[in-house]
C-alpha cells in the first residue's frame, strides 16, 4: 500500500568554526590508534558473521555508504524559534536517517552564523558520527546579534562546502541546508560569493537545501538560485521554524532504559583513548540532564540502532566489542582495563562482561518495543500542520535526494507529493522577522 509523502515523513521523524570562533574537531582515529577490527564493528562491518565469512574489512569500509548533512543555521535575534526547534528535532532526524535500508554510516556538522560586527561571524563543528558532540555544540546556540537583515551568508556557505572533510565514497549522500530569514550582504569585497560556493558544491556532489523562515524581501530568490544552482531543494516555513514537539507517556522511560544502557559501558584501551572515552561519557550525561524529554527520547532510540552504534559506545567499548567477536579476551592487555577491574582473572572479567551484555540486552529489547509503541502514540496525535515544520523539509529533501543515489528508507513506498501540496508553500502565512 502506497503511503503519502507526509505520512511516511511523520512515520519515521516521530518514531524515531578556520572560522571566526568555535571550530574543534573530533580526534581523527588514527589519533587514537583505534583497531581498524574496531572501527570496521562500529560502521557496520566488523560483525562476527562477517569475520566467519573471511571477507576483507576494508573493502567492506569502501562500499559503505555515507550520509554527511551539514546544517547552515542563522543565529541571529530573529531565529530563536527555528534554533529551538532544530535543538528539539535534530534526534529525531538522525532516526530517520539511521532508518536507511544499507544502515549507512551518519555524520553531522554545523556552521552558525551572524555578520560582521557581531560577537562571531561563523562557528563551526566538524562532521562527526559523534551525534551527542553536534548536539552539544548546538544546545549553546543562542539567536543574537544582526539587526541590519542581510547577514554573512556567503561566508557561511563557503566554509560549509570547503572546511569540512566531505566522505569521498561513492554513491554516498551529502547535504547541505541552509537555514535563515535574511539575504546574503553581498558588498563585502573579500567574500566568496554564494554563486561560486554552488559551483563547488555541484562539482563535489554536494546537494544545498534551502529553508527559509518568514517571507522577508529578497530572500526567497535567491535562496530559490542557490537551491538551484547545487542541485538541492528549496521550502519555506514559518519564522519560528513551525516545529511541532509532542511529549508521550514513553518518554521518560526511554530515557531512563539509553541512562541504564550507559551504566553497562566498560570502556578499555590506552591513557588517551580513555581521556576521550571518559569526555564523551560526560558529555552525554550532560546531555542527559538538560534535553527535553522529547529529545531524550528521540536519542535513546537513535542510539539502540545499529547506525547510532558509534554515537552510544565510542570508539572502543568492551563488553560490544567482546560480543561481537571484534576482539578476544586473549587481545586485552589488564592496563587497558579501568583500574578496578585490572585485579578480575580472565574468568571473573568474562563474567562481568557477560553480567553488562545481558542487562544490556534487556534493555534495549525494552527500547526497541517502547520505541514502536512511541511511534504510533505521536502518528495518532500527529496536528496536521506539524508536515510544515523545519524537521518534515528536512526529510522530504532526504528522501527525494536519497533516492538519486539509490539510498532507500525503511518506511514503506513513497510519493513525491501529494495531491495539492506545494514544495514551496506552506499552509500558515509566514511571520515577518522583527531583528536580525
Amino acid at each position: 500500500m502506497k503511503r503519502s509523502l507526509n505520512t511516511v515523513l511523520a512515520l519515521i521523524a516521530l518514531s524515531g568554526s578556520a572560522l571566526a570562533m568555535g571550530y574543534s574537531p573530533q580526534p581523527e582515529e588514527s589519533e587514537l590508534a583505534v583497531d581498524s577490527k574496531v572501527v570496521a564493528h562500529r560502521q557496520g562491518c566488523g560483525s562476527r558473521q562477517l569475520q566467519d565469512q573471511n571477507k576483507n574489512f576494508d573493502n567492506c569500509l569502501q562500499q559503505q555508504t555515507y550520509i554527511d548533512v551539514v546544517f547552515v543555521l542563522d543565529t541571529t535575534g530573529s531565529m530563536g524559534g527555528l534554533i529551538e526547534g532544530a535543538k528539539q528535532k535534530i534526534w529525531a532526524i538522525a532516526n530517520q536517517i539511521s532508518q536507511a535500508q544499507q544502515t549507512p554510516v551518519i555524520r553531522f556538522g554545523l556552521v552558525g552564523y551572524r555578520d560582521r560586527g557581531d560577537e562571531y561571524v561563523t562557528t563551526m563543528t566538524a562532521l562527526t558520527e559523534d551525534i551527542d558532540t553536534v548536539y552539544a555544540d548546538l544546545m549553546n546556540y543562542q539567536a543574537r546579534g544582526g539587526g541590519d537583515t542581510p547577514e554573512s551568508v556567503n561566508e557561511a556557505l563557503y566554509a560549509a562546502v570547503e572546511r569540512f572533510d566531505w566522505t569521498q565514497q561513492e554513491g554516498s549522500l551529502k547535504l547541505i541546508y541552509l537555514v535563515g530569514d535574511a539575504p546574503p550582504k553581498m558588498g563585502y569585497q573579500d567574500d566568496v560569493k554564494y554563486q561560486a560556493s554552488c559551483r563547488m558544491a555541484y562539482e563535489q556532489g554536494i546537494n544545498i537545501n534551502t529553508i527559509q523562515c518568514g517571507s522577508l524581501n529578497g530572500t526567497k530568490e535567491i535562496w530559490q538560485e542557490i537551491a538551484q544552482l547545487a542541485n538541492g531543494a528549496y521550502a519555506a516555513i514559518q519564522q519560528n521554524g513551525g516545529v511541532v514537539a509532542i511529549s508521550t507517556p514513553y518518554d521518560e522511560q526511554l530515557a531512563m532504559l539509553d541512562a541504564g544502557i550507559s551504566k553497562t559501558m566498560l570502556d578499555y584501551g590506552e591513557a588517551d583513548m580513555f581521556a576521550y572515552q571518559d569526555a564523551k561519557r560526560e558529555r552525554a550525561s550532560r546531555i542527559s540532564s538538560k534535553a527535553a524529554p522529547e529529545a531524550a527520547a528521540d536519542r535513546a532510540v537513535y542510539n539502540s540502532s545499529v547506525a547510532g552504534l558509534r554515537n552510544m559506545l565510542g570508539k572502543q567499548e568492551l563488553v560490544d566489542d567482546i560480543t561481537n567477536g571484534v576482539i578476544s579476551f586473549d587481545e586485552v592487555r589488564k592496563e587497558q582495563l579501568p583500574e578496578e577491574l585490572q585485579s578480575l582473572t580472565t574468568e571473573e572479567l568474562k563474567e562481568e562482561v557477560d553480567r553488562r551484555q545481558s542487562k544490556r540486552a534487556d534493555l534495549s529489547k525494552t527500547i526497541k518495543e517502547l520505541a514502536a509503541k512511541r511511534t504510533a502514540y505521536l502518528l495518532a496525535n500527529q496536528p496536521s500542520a506539524a508536515k510544515d515544520g523545519f524537521d518534515q523539509k528536512v526529510l522530504a529533501a532526504l528522501i527525494e535526494q536519497g533516492a538519486r543515489v539509490g539510498i532507500q528508507f525503511n518506511a514503506g513506498e513513497t510519493q513525491s507529493e501529494t495531491k495539492g501540496e506545494s514544495k514551496e508553500e506552506t499552509k500558515d502565512q509566514p511571520i515577518e522577522p522583527k531583528d536580525g
